[in-house]
């Protein structure tokens, strides 16, 4: 006798366990793999900030119990000015996070297998019908899910999946305490989520403090390791070298101390998919991947991302009917490029750009900010070509000509063809149509 479930999911992240717990609520046979030990998870997959918004909490019922703080408004920070926007938000203690979508998911009759670690696919014809963990152990399902993240043993293998080394996001976060959440010349931090645009600090990403309570906060920086990231780098430092280096100079850190045994560290991957789906199979979360490319925000993504992928199963295996095939597998496309992440590519182009500038430049897009409506901020962050356009100025021309040379291939005619080498990549044409 097969062991066999209805379906088998890699990874019990976000995007696993809530999908686990959207198909165990509708009476489906599941089963979760996951690398780490039950007793110490999550231990080396605790790496989110976890920073979220009332939609996420609303839509997928998470309980207040797993909030460390909720939050007032979102900052965002140049080296010299600041923008404050009013927004509600929360911030998530992530383990306990996931620790209640396994619970809650169980509640529901799903079974979590810890201590087990997906090797490979089993094929049949071609076609997945189980997944091979620690070596020699098999479980096989109707349709398998693989919500490993950037590991991606299942959807590497199927080749749905093709992460590219210069799409490589890199992170590293403290807990901190002593932290001075309202010092003069900033500012204030009391219940807000702040993220920083200055190259001295993360060249070619971000930073952050997301405050906690009290004097605490997350406190972190990421980057892609690519061309932009060299550009404005010491050659030298590592990314723990720069998180120690802000700790070291800003103010607000001059009584800070780091929380003993809480560090976060992280990757992610932040291109547009290749692919999402096949025959039986679907790549769900930072597997494919989901992380939003101009922010960072990752968990409510991959919660529907997760709820995109029950829906389809749901409807490939309703009523007896089993038809995975790769055309009806393909509605959780469909469903992922509608609700999960639309206007990917506008927002892959706008992070290179936004990366790209200099830090005089985040000094003005601040002004912009504080200059034009509230409203001028959420509807270029939805890609809104219109709101992007009153952020330029005529003076960004030698940015955006300095963005097509690395980025794009042109074909001038009779002048010949210009090719940017510097991202190290060719875009199809569909990319950027």
């Amino acid at each position: 006798m097969r062991d066999e479930y209805d379906v088998v999911i890699a990874g019990a992240g976000p995007a696993g366990g809530q999908c686990a717990r959207d198909l165990a609520a509708r009476g489906y046979d599941v089963v979760v793999l996951e690398t780490e030990t039950e007793s110490e998870f999550p231990r080396t997959s605790n790496k989110s900030t976890a920073g979220t918004f009332p939609s996420m909490m609303t839509a997928f019922g998470v309980p207040d119990d797993v909030v460390m703080n909720y939050t007032d408004s979102v900052v965002l920070e140049s080296p010299r000015d600041h923008f404050v926007k009013e927004q509600a938000g929360a911030v998530l203690e992530f383990a306990d996070f996931k620790r209640w979508l396994v619970a809650d998911s169980r509640a529901d009759g799903a079974e979590y297998r810890f201590d087990a670690r997906v090797t490979g696919p089993i094929l049949e014809d071609g076609e997945i019908v189980g997944v091979e963990y620690n070596g020699s152990e098999a479980v096989y399902g109707k349709v398998v899910v693989d919500a490993t993240g950037p590991s991606a043993p299942l959807a590497k293998a199927l080749d749905v999946v093709d992460l590219k080394r210069e799409n490589h996001a890199i992170g590293i976060e403290y807990e901190l305490e002593g932290i001075e959440v309202d010092h003069p010349g900033f500012a204030d931090l009391t219940d807000a989520m702040m993220l920083r645009l200055d190259h001295a600090i993360a060249p070619g990403g971000y930073s952050w403090i997301f405050h906690t309570g009290g004097d605490e906060a997350k406190v972190g920086l990421c980057y892609i390791q690519n061309h932009i990231h060299t550009r404005h780098a010491e050659e030298s430092r590592t990314i723990d070298g720069y998180l120690e280096h802000w700790l070291e100079t800003d103010p607000r850190f001059a009584d800070a101390e780091r929380i003993e045994g809480v560090q976060h560290r992280g990757s992610a991957h932040i291109q547009p998919p290749s692919n999402l789906s096949t025959d039986s199979f679907l790549a769900i979360g930072d597997t494919v991947p989901t992380l939003d490319p101009l922010w960072g925000e990752g968990i409510h993504k991959c919660m529907k991302s997760a709820r995109a992928a029950a829906t389809t199963v749901d409807a490939c295996l309703d009523d007896g009917i089993e038809d995975t095939s790769a055309s009806e597998m393909a509605l959780y496309d469909k469903l992922w490029h509608r609700d999960v992440a639309p206007r990917m590519d506008t927002r892959l182009r706008m992070t290179e750009l936004l990366y790209l500038a200099p830090n005089d430049r985040y000094d003005r897009l601040m002004e912009d900010l504080n200059r034009l409506d509230d409203r001028t901020l959420a509807r270029a962050n939805d890609g809104d070509l219109r709101a992007i356009a009153s952020l330029l100025h005529l003076e960004d021309l030698p940015l955006l000509g300095q963005y097509l040379r690395d980025h794009l291939d042109l074909d001038l005619g009779p002048f010949g063809r210009f090719t940017g080498a510097a991202a190290g990549r060719t875009p199809s044409p569909s990319r950027y149509d």
